[in-house]
């Protein structure tokens, strides 16, 4: 009777628009996650049937060559790019910024020798097996990214088996759960040799989950040990779980109220990970039912999809964003657009600006593009404005994972900003550059290919001047209705100069800067682009 009532006034139903939303799309070639915040997409990721994930994966490979003069070397771990490892990325890595290192008083600290990069040749000479881990995948034509100090991932603990570092992320800022977290580390049994780090996760959980926790990734470095053994190079030994199950692990917290998956088994399969964590945990995985309308559309998240492809993105105040994804750096122009007019004329660049901040730092997120970024805010003439801009910026990145550096506003007007990058951008795992433009989003004009034709047109005259009788010249037909309209004496005069015809027929089809010159007589293509 209870839970009729629960259904008839709706108790209980998940509301996606309500709080931190975690939506599950599962089709036959695809996966599909969508963090929503309030209604607004943050986050979105995708895995394809097929695809593979090799961030996070370790692998057993083999030294294939040095470069000294990059300092890095190259290791074949079985993949079609070699993986690059930096001199750097082989040494003992010091403990991240965002953490705090503790002292464990248990253990004395042994003197380690310290290793240098200049010793690193000498360490993994050409030939030699070397256990890695990827820390960012193959992005273009760059071969992916690697470092011998590994780590492992769990619900709370992160296992660092090759170092002794002990830390707890920064980001659990009250002074008494952070006094709690330290005395915890104390007294948890870690093996010599190995080191943890607190996940931000970590907060106010209680200490048996953190002994669960460290359980289950020495059973898993032992395995990942055995395999090592067992594989000779190259061999992948540990590949990080599929997209359903990062986003139960790394999801789902505190802070998400809910997940929503429309698969039946793939629900239950969230509420088994869940239920691990926590029986709240586990009530808050919900199913829905499929129906004639695809999930993301039901909720509203599919036009939000839509828009995280758009160039232009437009603010409430009225102002707009563009983005520019190059192969060096991301470039992201602010205007006012529509918010004009306005009396006090500072007062509406400041709005302009920080809604514009706001925005950049939502979009690089759901966008999962990073390196260099180069932000063109208007020009704002009170510094105390400028750094508004930057605290706004600042305040909202600290939703996203992904590490990131902000530099103040320039001079003139310019914001530098750097973003961790691991994966390919959401729009190069989406797209393929363009076969009729190659990337470049622009055409030829019929004019520029109107002089291009006739210039051809006149070598090939040149060239075959006694042996050609006829030709015909295949173009787009805007090209065609250009010779058609402005350039028909020109043709004419071309003509004249030569013993055959011209004939120009046109090619709906053909892309406009494709054409071709034949011999009419022989058929054989004389010139083509």
């Amino acid at each position: 009777m209870i839970q009729q009532l629960k259904r008839l006034l709706g108790i209980g139903r998940p509301d996606p628009l309500r709080g931190n939303t975690i939506i599950v799309n599962v089709e036959k070639l695809e996966r599909r996650v969508a963090l929503l915040e309030e209604g607004v997409l943050e986050e979105y990721s995708v895995e394809r049937e097929g695809d593979d994930n090799i961030v996070g994966g370790i692998f057993k490979g083999r030294v294939k060559n040095i470069e000294h003069g990059l300092k890095a070397m190259f290791v074949d771990i079985g993949m079609e790019k070699n993986a690059f490892l930096h001199f750097w990325d082989a040494l003992p890595a010091a403990l991240d910024a965002g953490l705090e290192e503790i002292q464990r008083a248990s253990k004395a600290k042994k003197q380690v020798k310290k290793i240098t990069s200049k010793e690193i040749p000498d360490i993994y000479p050409v030939g030699s097996e070397i256990v890695i881990q990827v820390t960012k995948g193959a992005i273009g034509t760059k071969g992916p990214r690697v470092t011998t100090n590994i780590s492992l991932a769990g619900r709370y603990l992160v296992l660092m088996p090759y170092t002794e570092q002990f830390g707890i992320s920064r980001k659990i800022e009250d002074p008494k759960e952070r006094a709690r977290l330290r005395k915890i580390v104390q007294k948890l049994s870690v093996p010599e040799g190995m080191g943890i780090i607190m996940r931000t996760v970590a907060q106010g959980t209680r200490a048996r989950h953190f002994v669960r926790d460290l359980a289950m990734l020495l059973d898993q470095w032992e395995d990942i040990e055995a395999r090592c053994e067992a594989n000779p190079a190259p061999a992948c030994i540990f590949q990080e779980p599929g997209l359903i199950e990062r986003t139960a692990r790394d999801f789902l917290t505190d802070e998400v109220n809910q997940i929503i998956c429309d698969d039946a088994s793939t629900t239950e399969s969230i509420r088994e990970i869940a239920g691990k964590i926590s029986r709240r945990a586990k009530r808050r995985v919900h199913h829905m039912a499929p129906s004639a309308q695809p999930i993301f559309e039901r909720i509203g998240v599919q036009k939000q999809i839509d828009e995280a492809f758009s160039r232009q993105v437009w603010l409430p105040c009225g102002g707009y964003i563009v983005i520019d994804e190059t192969e060096a750096l991301i470039s992201i122009d602010v205007n006012t657009g529509r918010n004009r007019g306005a009396k006090d004329v500072d007062k509406m660049i400041l709005q302009t600006n920080i809604e514009a901040a706001q925005e950049v730092a939502r979009q690089l997120r759901l966008r999962n593009i990073g390196g260099l970024v180069v932000i063109d805010f208007i020009d704002m003439r009170h510094r105390k404005d400028q750094q508004a801009v930057y605290k706004a910026i600042k305040d909202r990145l600290k939703r996203d994972k992904a590490k990131t550096q902000v530099l103040q506003i320039s001079a003139i007007g310019l914001m530098e900003m750097t973003r961790q990058r691991l994966h390919e951008s959401l729009r190069d795992t989406m797209y393929e550059p363009c076969p009729y433009c190659q990337g470049r989003g622009r055409v030829k004009s019929p004019m520029t290919m109107s002089v291009e034709i006739q210039r051809r047109l006149n070598s090939v005259i040149q060239k075959h001047r006694d042996g050609v009788g006829d030709l015909v010249v295949i173009v787009n037909s805007d090209v065609l209705n250009r010779f058609k309209t402005e350039d028909s004496a020109l043709l004419l005069e071309l003509e004249r100069s030569h013993s055959g015809r011209l004939v120009f027929r046109s090619d709906p089809a053909l892309n406009r800067e494709r054409f071709a010159i034949i011999d009419a007589k022989t058929e054989k293509v004389l010139d083509q682009g």
